[in-house]
């Protein structure tokens, strides 16, 4: 099963130049369920389009307007929710700002 995990931080708690998931990445990997892992720019930067009766609108900065967002993403492929779930409390951005768990869908609805 497929597992995005969002780590939720305030702009002020980012991680700096190198991630500071050591024993995270340590163990995700050396199992092969690490998929991939990003780290995004600051929020302020950031842009959202937005549709309603076919006019685009474009405005800037992150939304919803919140001081904790989503900083870096990983992605896993572990047995077990459980196992998602040991892995996000390995990551020490999540004792501040919050590690959320979801899995992933195909395009049936149903748990990759």
């Amino acid at each position: 099963m497929k597992f995005l995990l969002n780590l939720y931080l305030n702009a002020a708690d980012l991680p700096g130049e190198g991630p500071d998931h050591v024993e995270f990445l340590g163990s995700a990997a050396s199992t092969g369920e690490l998929i991939s892992g990003h780290a995004f720019a600051d929020p302020s930067i950031s842009a959202v389009v937005q549709v309603r009766d076919g006019v685009v609108a474009v405005s800037e900065g992150p939304y919803p307007r919140a001081s904790d967002h989503v900083a870096v993403q990983y992605l896993v492929d572990c047995e077990s929710r459980e196992r998602a779930l040991e892995l996000a409390a390995l990551i020490p951005s999540g004792r501040s700002g919050g590690v959320e768990v979801r899995p992933l869908m195909g395009s049936a609805g149903m748990e990759m």
